[in-house]
Order: C-alpha cells, then sequence, then structure tokens
C-alpha cells in the first residue's frame, strides 16, 4: 500500500523541480548542470506485455548542454526486487528518449538509504556490463533546518528537511522555524509546502504541532482542517479559536504574555485583525508588537482597540 510519505516525498518534486535541483547540488555536491526548463513526462514505462513497470516522478530538465531525465523514487523500506527494476528503467529510458537518465531515490529511513545507495553490477565479477549508482536523499544526508533565517533563506529546502526527518526524533524542531519561513512566502507555493510537509509526518505529536503552527499563518485558512473548522464552527466560536491561536504562538515562541495583552486579544471578535495578530505574533519579540500601530487597519480599531 503507498503511505502519504512515499507520496509526498517525490510529488514535491513535481510541484517545484527547480528547488529540488537546488537541494540536490547543496546537498550532494554534484555538478548538475542548470536547468532553464522542466517538463514532467509520463511515469509509466511499460511495454507490450504482462508486467507493469512505473516510475514515481519522471522529469525531464532542459539545460544549455541538452536534456536529461531525473528518475525520482520513493523508498519507504529495503526491496531488493525494485533494485533489480532500476537497472530495467535506466536503460528503457534512455532508448526511448536518448536522454541520460540519473536515477535519485528518496527516503526517511537511513538503513534504506545506505541499502539504495549500494551500487548495482551487472555482468562478470572482473567485468561489469552496467553498473547504476543511485543517488540518496536521506535523513543522513540532508541537514537538518532548525534555524529560522535559515529556513527563510530556502523555503523548498527547509520543507524538504521536514519532510525527510519527519520519521524522526528531529521532526518537531524544524516546524517551528519552516512555520515562520511559510509565513513569508506566497500562499499557493506555502500551502502546496505545508500538506506536502504534513503527510510525510509519522509521529503524532509532530503531526499535531504542524496542525497547530500552520493555524498562526493566513493560508492555513485555506487548508482542509481549518475549512472543517468553519464548516462547524460559530462566527464567535472562530474568533475565540483565532483568539486562542495568537495566544498559543506567542506562548511556543517564548514571549510573556501580560494580562492586558491577553485580555485585548480574548475580546477581539474581528477575523482579519486576528490574522493580521497571528501573522505577527510569529516574530513579535514582546507581546504588545502585535499592536503596532503602523499598519492597523483603520476599520478594525473600534471593534478591538479599544
Amino acid at each position: 500500500m503507498v503511505s502519504s510519505p512515499h507520496e509526498g516525498l517525490h510529488q514535491i518534486c513535481q510541484k517545484d523541480p527547480a528547488g529540488f535541483t537546488r537541494t540536490l547540488q547543496r546537498v550532494l555536491h554534484i555538478p548538475i548542470p542548470e536547468p532553464r526548463d522542466f517538463a514532467v513526462l509520463n511515469a509509466d514505462l511499460t511495454e507490450i506485455g504482462p508486467i507493469e513497470r512505473r516510475v514515481d516522478t519522471l522529469l525531464r530538465a532542459e539545460t544549455d548542454d541538452g536534456s536529461y531525465l531525473l528518475v525520482i523514487e520513493s523508498q519507504g523500506k529495503q526491496d531488493d526486487d525494485k533494485r533489480s527494476s532500476w537497472a530495467y528503467y535506466l536503460s528503457y529510458l534512455y532508448a526511448k528518449y536518448r536522454w541520460e537518465p540519473v536515477l535519485i531515490v528518496l527516503t526517511q529511513s537511513v538503513s534504506t538509504a545506505r541499502w539504495a545507495a549500494r551500487p548495482i553490477r551487472l555482468g562478470l565479477p572482473g567485468w561489469h556490463s552496467l553498473t547504476v549508482r543511485p543517488l540518496v536523499l536521506s535523513p543522513e544526508n540532508v541537514p537538518l533546518i532548525e534555524d529560522e533565517t535559515e529556513a527563510q533563506r530556502d523555503v523548498f529546502l527547509a520543507a524538504f528537511s521536514a519532510m525527510t526527518h519527519g520519521r524522526g526524533p528531529r521532526a518537531t524542531a524544524i516546524l517551528k522555524p519552516l512555520a515562520a519561513a511559510l509565513a513569508t512566502t506566497d500562499t499557493e507555493n506555502a500551502g502546496m509546502l505545508a500538506q506536502f510537509v504534513e503527510s510525510c509526518l509519522v509521529d503524532v505529536e509532530a503531526k499535531q504541532t504542524w496542525k497547530e503552527l500552520m493555524m498562526a499563518v493566513h493560508y492555513f485558512f485555506r487548508h482542509e482542517v481549518a475549512e472543517k473548522v468553519r464548516e462547524e464552527g460559530r462566527e464567535e466560536g472562530r474568533a475565540q479559536a483565532k483568539a486562542e491561536m495568537v495566544l498559543q504562538i506567542l506562548d511556543w515562541r517564548g514571549v510573556t504574555v501580560p494580562d492586558s495583552v491577553r485580555g485585548r486579544v480574548q475580546d477581539c471578535a474581528d477575523l482579519e485583525q486576528l490574522d493580521l495578530w497571528a501573522q505577527r505574533a510569529v516574530h513579535a519579540t514582546a507581546a504588545e508588537d502585535l499592536f503596532a500601530a503602523a499598519s492597523e487597519p483603520p476599520s478594525h480599531r473600534a471593534v478591538c482597540l479599544e
């Protein structure tokens, strides 16, 4: 059965192949030519016959030096049948397209990564007719992005880091700086990355932390969890929930909240104002920073600022 982490790890490469290429260059330190265009190709490699063969994601990258293929496989566990298929994939793709194929394996498991990285050699012991050397991205080489500034510098890598480490004990530590970085990203990309990250989190605590953090940024209210809240809750209930969200963000970040600020937030019934305060809470160094007058929407002051 295909798992959510399996799908998330390779599908994010389809959505942002440029970000994925930057990640390969940074993590693996290999001279991948700089692509100027990408195309997602049909991943079905089945020929006329009874055996279905399908890669997870297949990308064509066009560079000034020609085209090459990124053959991306998401691997949850060791599977010797899969290793035998990889040699077929590369040979078939080269014969079909005449473009150089590059096999990349993505995994959340260190042991699976070491298994996948072993070269596949076909031929005689002293003479290999074909050698397959997969490139592997795993918790062993994908960096932990635990610093907010670094996460903002490369949001894709920060999201991919959270996805790759999503099965391990350090997953939760990556989520807060990533949430802050997503708050600076455009709504569509932020929402896409947020859902991919959620699909790869295995730990129950990490999943819950991520859902709560996602309430701190404006795009979250298009997410399926927030849609359920809107359907089930009344206007008053939503305002109370958002007020609690603002206070929780400050609490998570270690910001002391005086009773005067707490009361002001809890008494506010304006959803847009609460959204604004939630975004400010992600970066606030003092609770009073929520009420910076310079950008306060005038129409909301009568409701929330008395």
